[in-house]
């Protein structure tokens, strides 16, 4: 498999520090228009915020409740060229508050595809692997979407935005009778009709019916899909061995985001680390299923090397002793046109 053409990573993945103001804010550095902005607060307890330019400005949901779509006037106002625009809302951008955002680039407000059973608007990049897709849901068994991706997705996570509902998150190491909520801490569940018992494919995903939180009859939906790139960005799983020299991921490039998660048991929290908060081994982490505040948890959290990630703390969230994990990961290093990986940066 070649690499993407993707030269520069940060052209499509960027993470942004900025500190808030309790005003208007326009913050650029991002890098590129980003598509789909997740925001949260580091150092006081607040719900995570999730904007897209599918949906439209000042709409947001939560990866850490159930809420239904909000529209918060005060909240992210604009996609900028390089960045985006804030309003005063103290979730956002709060006086002398620490937040981050993660910033990637889809392909803008969209448009109309067929694809599948149920028709879908898709905002999808495909050099990058990542779209955003909104569509109604019918009721029926057996139905499809389309992402357009060109390339089966390796992962995606669904939320109902007109009603309260659990967040479903596909992904291919799983299976496709298995599925993880992105709001609890909750092991994967089995059940052969959340996904229709179907992998995706190069043009459509499958949904089971209402009895699940993906296909209401008239309910309105949103789904991000990532298909992977190499090069860029991976999706896998991995065995923790529960200790400080922990296990080794490779990924094929230096990773600047890593959101991991266990699976087999227990109720674990999602864990988000990036490269821009802290430095090896000492990488803050925050969990999308809570409203916490950043921290190290229980010490030295990881390692971001120039092929992977290596764990550095015995940590049931993240490396217990023979548990089974699964991580999406976006990269920071170079593959220039030759196809050949440059020296990671």
């Amino acid at each position: 498999m070649a690499y993407t053409t993707i030269n520069k990573s940060t052209d499509y993945f960027n993470t942004k520090l900025y500190t808030g103001n309790s005003s208007t804010q326009a913050l650029t550095g991002v890098g590129f228009q980003p598509d789909w902005v997740w925001l949260k607060d580091r150092s006081a307890t607040s719900s995570h915020r999730l904007y897209d330019a599918l949906r439209g400005v000042t709409k947001r949901i939560q990866s850490n409740t159930t809420a239904a779509e909000a529209t918060e006037a005060d909240g992210l106002t604009a996609f900028g060229t390089d960045g985006f625009t804030l309003g005063s809302n103290a979730a956002t951008n709060n006086n002398g508050t620490t937040y981050v955002s993660w910033n990637w680039k889809a392909n803008g407000t969209g448009s109309a595809n067929t694809d599948g059973t149920i028709n879908s608007t898709v905002s999808a990049n495909t050099t990058a692997g990542f779209s955003i897709v909104s569509y109604t849901g019918n009721n029926s068994n057996a139905q499809t979407i389309g992402h357009g991706l060109g390339v089966a997705p390796k992962m995606y996570m669904i939320k109902r935005r007109d009603s309260t509902s659990a967040w479903g998150v596909y992904h291919a190491s799983l299976g496709e009778n298995k599925y993880l909520q992105l709001e609890t801490t909750n092991a994967e569940a089995t059940d052969t009709g959340i996904w229709n018992n179907t992998a995706p494919t190069s043009t459509v995903l499958s949904l089971g019916n209402a009895g699940y939180f993906n296909n209401a009859s008239g309910g309105t939906y949103v789904c991000y899909a990532f298909a992977e790139k190499k090069g860029y960005s991976k999706f896998g799983s991995y065995t923790g061995n529960g200790n400080a020299d922990g296990t080794f991921i490779y990924t094929g490039f230096k990773p600047a985001f890593v959101m991991c998660k266990r699976t087999d048991g227990g109720t674990q929290n999602w864990c988000i680390m990036d490269n821009k908060r802290g430095y090896n081994p000492d990488v803050q982490q925050l969990h999308p299923n809570n409203s916490n505040v950043e921290s190290l948890g229980s010490g030295d959290t990881l390692d971001l090397l120039s092929n992977g990630f290596k764990m550095r703390v015995n940590d049931g969230d993240k490396n217990g002793s023979g548990e089974t994990f699964i991580y999406m990961a976006f990269g920071q290093s170079l593959v220039g046109s030759n196809n050949i990986p440059c020296t990671a940066r």
